[in-house]
This record gives structure tokens, sequence and C-alpha cells, in this order.
């Protein structure tokens, strides 16, 4: 059994009210640890997929407009919700969430990168087409290397359709959209081709409080692919390497830039840019402008200020630096089969939900977040259809420290057959001196 600890005093004089409203089961392990903290929350979750995801560890809502005028801040965990938080801006409301600007820089590919362009930044050369006979064209009149990106809002799992060309000649991808053209322009009928190049993967993110950057800002390295060593498909993020920075040369290059744009929209929240970047220059590939997921679970790890501070901070226009601890965050993943299978009938997905999530040590949860599960009167069990269900963390003065004591924790969960990737941090040595002779981590 899992005892949850309690606070000592109760809720203290400075505990906030906040309301999360969700497309999917997203941010109830920041939720989860402002119960912690003392304050007062609820959450709308709109997926009825989800409808047991959290049970027990925070409270559910069926309508999240009845109680904005209870909440002191009303949090947006996801893109799309930027209109109706302009409006409650404009009505006085403390939000955390998107802008229409913001949405649209994140879910139009074409977009962001014509943004980054028109504010100074570098970018690769990229074709948003929608039209497969027309891609399939192009290619073979411009034989070259090239990333395949589904773009705009696209139907489910769309976004999964991701592809790195392997062949200098294109002659790969070419012969994917040759024999999925039908299929694909169902699944994802707005794509961007763009130029591939080599290189490490870096992003660069910070929070913005609707008129200035909040320092530090975050470096992190995402694992995007479920298996070790790169392999299988792309699941957004299996696990990340991170650490707080003073503003450094890829900030200054990248985010930095667009301080003006993102204070005329008037967005509030976590941004950054994912870039490949080599000894030739920056490229910058995409926008996230929400939290991450789990990069947020991950950043918890190295901060040090309370979590409902800072986000009432930041809702509120405040200027103010987070502290965080010194070093390197390492955060890992845990699925399990169902992740495979989003259909709530699949048997795969029955097989799992409910099943119970045992711990070797049960007193010992330092670093254990939660994604989608549920407390059954202190039994941890397999929620939703995601079959996304924990992010082990850990900090250390150097990484192969904070790999050491991730991986230690994580052979504390007893999951059948749960599935995580191994090599977490493990190319830290290789690329953090291919940037620091470069020049962008100085």
């Amino acid at each position: 059994m899992l005892n949850d600890k309690k606070l000592a005093n109760g809720q203290s004089a400075q505990a906030k009210k906040f309301l999360f409203v969700s497309l999917e089961s997203l941010s109830g392990d920041l939720a989860w640890s402002l119960v912690k903290e003392g304050h007062q929350v609820k959450a709308y979750i709109k997926a009825k997929s989800d409808f047991d995801v959290y049970n027990g560890f925070i409270e559910k809502v069926e309508s999240w407009e009845a109680y904005k005028d209870w909440a002191d801040v009303i949090i947006f965990d996801d893109v799309g919700f930027g209109l109706i938080a302009e409006k409650l801006r404009k009505q006085g409301k403390l939000v955390i969430g998107g802008s229409l600007y913001t949405d649209r820089l994140e879910i139009d590919r074409e977009f962001g990168q014509d943004e980054m362009k028109s504010h100074g930044i570098n970018i690769l050369p990229s074709w948003q087409l929608n039209d497969y006979e027309a891609a399939i064209k192009f290619i073979k009149e411009n034989p070259a290397r090239y990333v395949f990106k589904p773009s705009g809002n696209t139907p489910s799992g769309g976004k999964g359709l991701l592809f790195l060309g392997q062949e200098d000649d294109g002659k790969d991808l070419l012969e994917l959209l040759e024999q999925n053209k039908n299929v694909w322009q169902k699944k994802a009928p707005l794509f961007l081709l763009q130029k591939y190049i080599t290189g490490v993967e870096v992003a660069v993110g910070a929070y913005f409080n609707g008129h200035d950057f909040i320092y530090p800002i975050n470096v992190n390295f995402e694992h995007k692919r479920i298996y070790p060593g790169n392999i299988g498909p792309f699941a957004g993020e299996m696990g990340t390497l991170m650490y707080w920075s003073s503003p450094n040369n890829l900030f200054r290059a990248t985010l930095e830039k667009m301080l003006p744009a993102l204070k005329e929209s008037g967005y509030i929240g976590y941004v950054d840019i994912n870039c490949i970047v080599n000894g030739r220059g920056i490229y910058p590939l995409e926008f996230t402008t929400r939290f991450g997921y789990p990069t947020i679970h991950i950043q918890r790890e190295g901060l040090l200020t309370p979590a409902g501070e800072w986000l009432y901070k930041m809702a509120n226009g405040e200027d103010f630096e987070l502290k965080t601890k010194r070093g390197f965050q390492v955060g890992v993943r845990i699925l399990v089969e169902s992740y495979f299978s989003k259909d709530e009938n699949s048997d795969v997905v029955k097989l799992y939900r409910d099943l119970a999530i045992a711990f070797k040590n049960n007193y010992n949860l330092e670093g254990v977040h939660i994604e989608d599960i549920k407390n059954d009167n202190g039994v941890w069990r397999v929620a939703g259809v995601s079959g996304c269900l924990l992010v082990i963390t850990a900090s250390g003065t150097t990484v192969e420290e904070a790999r050491h004591l991730v991986y230690g924790r994580v052979k504390n969960i007893i999951i059948p057959n749960m599935i995580y990737r191994t090599d977490i941090g493990a190319r830290w040595a290789l690329d953090s001196d291919r940037l620091h002779t470069w020049g962008y981590l100085r």
C-alpha cells in the first residue's frame, strides 16, 4: 500500500486554486504536485477514454467552465486552446496556455518556419504540400535526402508518420510515398518535406510570463524513438537529458529572437525550439508552445521553486528567476504494450487496464511521476488507454551520476512487460564535446 505524504500544517495561507483544462490526460503529475503543496486543484479532461486516469490523485470535474470564476489560475495544457485563452485573459483571468499565434507556430509547421525566418533565425529549406503526387514529382526532380513531417491538425496518429530518409537520392522516401500515397492522404493531408542534415539534435526552451522569458533557460536532449539505439516508431518522447543554464549562444540565435512576437501574442507558458546543430550552423526544426510531456516531469526534478509559486507568478506576469539544481536531470518513460493500441476495446488495452503497479520499496518513491494511472485505495493501477504509466527522474552533478541513479529507481518498479529505454543520456560525452567545440553552449 502506498501512503501519500500529508502536509503537516494543512493548507498554507499562500494556497491558490488551480483549474487544469485538458483534451486528454497530460498534466496530472503537475496537478498532483500542487495538491501535495497544499493548493486546491480541479481538472477537466475531455477524452472519455481517460475517464479513470488520475482518480484518487486529483479532483476531476465534468465541466471546466463552471469553475473558471472559482480558479485563481486556469491552465490549458495543450495547443488548440489559444482563442479561449485569449478571451479569458481579456476578462482579467490569470491563464497559463496558448494564444492563436503560438498555437499556429506549433500546429502549422510552414508558418512556424516562416516566422523563424522573419525574425532572423536561420532555417532549413522546406516545402509544405497537400498533394502526394506533387511530392513524388518534386523528389524525382530534386533527388536528395529529406525528412517527411505531417503538418497541421492531423487526424489521430498522423504525427506518428514522421520519416527520416536514409538515402542521399531520396529513393527510400520516394518508395514510401508511392506505396502509401492514398492511405497517407487521409491520415496526413498536409505535410512538410524538409532537407535533411546531420548533427546533434538539441532543444532550447524557457518559460514566458507574457512579456519576457523567465530564467534560467532549459537545454534538453529528447530521445523520441521507443527502443534503445533509436529503433522503432516515434513516441514523442521516451526520455530526456536536460540541464538549466544561463542564456547561451544557442538560445540567443533562436528562441531569444522570438521575444517580440511572443510578447505581442500575450502568450504565457513554456516554449522551446528543437534544433539540429553542426559545425556549419544552427537549424531550428519546430516549436513546442505548451508544456512538453514528459519534459515537464523531468524539469520538475531540477526545479527547487515550488510549483504553485512559479506557476502563479508566471500567470500573473511577474519577473522572477527559477531556483534550480546544479548539474543534470535524466528522465525515463515507462510504457506497457497497450501503448501500441489506443482502442479502448482492444484486447491488449483490456489486459493492462487496472493492472497493479508494484514497487520493491513502497516507501521510496523519490523521482516517480505519474502518467496514465489511478490510485485505488493506495494501490496504483493502470488507467486510460495510452499505455504511458510513469516517468522516473533523477539528478546528478554529472550525467553518469544521474543515469546511474535514475536506472536504479527504474529497477524498483514491478510491471509485467514494461517498456523503457536504457540509453537516455548515453550520448552526452560525444554530443557535449561537439556542442562545446562549435561554441553553442557558451
